[in-house]
């Protein structure tokens, strides 16, 4: 839980440096976070390097500027080199979630989970999420799943609200009323 509360505190700074910077900063600083996040989760070195007490702090801000100053904003590469200073770089992955979160909320955006039978088209997924943001009155990130088990129909996962449209869902209905007899 804690952890949770520091990270959030980080996210919290970087969506406001990300606010003061150039239009478009927001997203790019989400995206950002989320590819370093990805990086040090992926590749064991960049983590060892920046959690080792061996390597010095100046060393790793070092190390984050040769990686980073060239691609990056200047303000989101002292932000990284802040929370290795700090030692909080095993919260990067933390610290982007968070970070993603407070975006959402702040573009009044919500994440939708779709399943239906088959992957859609690009001409279903464009009804379904124009569906979905009519309806929940948010700008709706759909993210689609293919399941052959719901047999038809589809099933959407908004937060923790289920709304469950699926033909298996629909037949187990149908089932429970023939055997109590409804």
């Amino acid at each position: 839980m804690k952890s949770i509360t520091i990270a959030r505190n980080y996210a919290e700074a970087l969506l406001l440096a990300a606010e003061a910077g150039s239009k478009g900063a927001v997203e790019l600083y989400g995206r950002l976070m989320d590819a370093v996040a990805g990086a040090v989760q992926a590749d064991e070195r960049i983590a060892v390097a920046l959690d080792s007490p061996r390597v010095a702090k100046a060393t790793k801000a070092a190390l984050l500027e040769r990686a980073l100053g060239d691609v990056t904003p200047p303000e989101f590469v002292r932000f990284l080199q802040a929370v290795v200073r700090r030692g909080r770089q095993g919260l990067l992955g933390e610290i982007a979630q968070e970070y993603q979160a407070l975006v959402d909320a702040k573009l009044d955006r919500m994440h939708a989970g779709v399943v239906l039978v088959e992957e859609p088209d690009a001409r279903l997924e464009k009804q379904i999420v124009e569906r979905l943001s009519a309806a929940l009155g948010k700008d709706v990130r759909a993210h689609f799943r293919a399941d052959r088990g719901i047999i038809g129909g589809v099933v959407v996962r908004v937060g923790d609200r289920i709304y469950d449209g699926s033909l298996r869902r629909k037949l187990a209905v149908l089932r429970r009323k023939m055997l109590t007899g409804e």
